[in-house]
């Protein structure tokens, strides 16, 4: 590859004061030279020598403006604001026009959350600069940490017309339109943008992520293709491709896609998977368990393969099968409550109500509180004959549903069973009076509560009310 002339020099300059700093000879070197150098260092996270090589050039160049300007920046950067402020201010004695200066007041006003100061600062050093790209980008900046989204993209859009290669205000755009919920408007300015600039892989991969977000799913899969024609190695673009082939249900086409994922980077469990469900929904049930079980072995930290394999197994009605893999998913992780809740639900199955009953617990104790848990769990005991505990958990239960006619009838029915009727009434009649029609809840669940003449002369009276 050919270095143009400056990077020739910029190489020559690092290499001349490395091998300085190792004899320890004294080398003259301009004070561009030395900013490129410091910078140099200060990018690659090597404080240190940046400091060395500062100390230096200010030992050979005391009056250069620039070389202050690094030491300000070594200074902010070090959070020494105050002494920073006060260099500042001399400089500015010296060259008030000096745009620079502006940029790092705003910048020490930006440290200290003065955010609205330092757009002020940053208006100024407009006036007095030929890098209005830059400026415009530290102003959308300010803008952001001001929650201000509307003035941020106003700035990056602004930055963009300055400079149309900027690709992190490309990025920060298309992030304000997504948070101001104007997802259309965003993919005008997209469509606008690469008319001026038809070759931005980042542009045709932003507006496809757009159109795939508001569900226009083949006008997605063009700009996908678009960004993967002018980069054949843009990993995202094929992933989010696939994922639009998936919505539109054309399975074939996404597997490809995934797969051109996994050539361009290793496998990722998530291509993996998604292989997996695509063979699934073409009925290719071998290749659909081949990759699940390549997923769980890439990562068996994610849930979600052993989730679609146990899964699988389920719609194939192999319970026994099922019960493995969760078995092997529960040895990884044991407080994982999607796998608790399918243990209990394929033991229900299989006929196992102990080992059931156990796994609707430890799937609420692990932070599922959805009804259905709940009530999958309550039947369970009340089939057991545990009626106090499946009192106790409907009360817990009712905790998250306050009004569900579901947990309000079970209640009056397991109430009923223990002898206690006036509590039994009172559930019966939150129930009647939430959902009158699900009484047959009690003739469905409780038989033996349901011949009670008692119990029926109160619906009837509900009824008439």
């Amino acid at each position: 590859m050919q270095l143009s002339n400056e990077e020739e020099d910029y190489n020559l300059s690092l290499s001349k004061f490395e091998s300085m700093l190792k004899t320890n000879k004294v080398l003259f070197f301009d004070s561009e030279e030395f900013e490129e150098i410091i910078l140099h260092y200060l990018d690659i996270g090597k404080a240190n020598l940046a400091k060395k090589a500062l100390k230096l050039a200010l030992d050979q160049h005391p009056k250069s403006t620039g070389l202050k300007l690094v030491q300000v920046e070594m200074l902010v950067y070090d959070d020494k604001l105050d002494i920073a402020e006060k260099l500042l201010n001399e400089l500015y004695a010296i060259e008030p026009n000096n745009e620079e200066i502006y940029i790092q007041k705003a910048n020490i006003c930006s440290k200290r959350d003065q955010h609205e100061k330092a757009v002020e600062l940053l208006k100024i050093a407009l006036q007095y600069t030929d890098d209005y790209a830059d400026v415009y980008n530290l102003i959308g900046m300010e803008y952001l940490f001001m929650d201000n989204l509307e003035m941020a993209k106003d700035s990056f859009i602004k930055c963009l017309e300055e400079d149309l290669e900027d690709q992190s205000a490309l990025y920060n755009v298309v992030y304000c339109f997504e948070f101001l919920d104007q997802n259309q408007e965003a993919i005008v300015y997209l469509n606008d943008y690469i008319n001026r600039n038809p070759y931005s892989e980042i542009a045709w991969h932003q507006l496809g992520r757009l159109h795939y977000g508001v569900k226009e799913y083949e006008n997605a899969i063009r700009a996908f293709d678009y960004a993967t024609l002018i980069d054949d190695e843009f990993l995202g673009a094929f992933m989010e491709k696939a994922k639009a082939y998936e919505r539109l249900k054309k399975y074939s086409e996404a597997i490809e896609s995934y797969n051109r994922t996994i050539e361009l980077d290793d496998a990722t469990s998530y291509a993996l998977l998604r292989i997996g469900k695509c063979y699934e929904k073409l009925g290719n049930s071998a290749k659909a368990i081949q990759y699940y079980n390549q997923t769980v072995h890439e990562d068996p930290l994610l849930d979600k393969g052993w989730i679609a394999i146990t899964d699988f197994h389920v719609r194939q009605k192999n319970f026994q099968k099922a019960l493995f893999f969760v078995n092997k998913a529960l040895a990884i992780d044991n407080q994982n409550r999607l796998y608790w809740k399918r243990y209990a639900t394929i033991n229900k199955q299989m006929n196992f109500f102990e080992e059931a009953e156990f796994g609707y617990r430890k799937a609420v104790e692990f932070g599922d509180y959805a009804l259905d848990t709940w009530l999958f769990w309550v039947d369970i005991l009340q089939f057991l004959g545990e009626f106090e505990s499946a009192i106790q958990t409907l009360l817990q239960a009712s905790e998250y549903f306050p009004e569900e006619n579901e947990v309000e009838y079970r209640l009056a029915g397991l109430y009923f069973m223990i002898q206690d009727n006036t509590k039994a009434k009172f559930h019966l009649s939150n129930g009647l009076r939430l959902n009158f029609d699900n009484y047959i809840l009690i003739e469905d669940l409780f038989p033996v509560v349901w011949t009670k003449k008692m119990v029926r002369n109160y619906i009837e009276k509900h009824r008439k009310q």
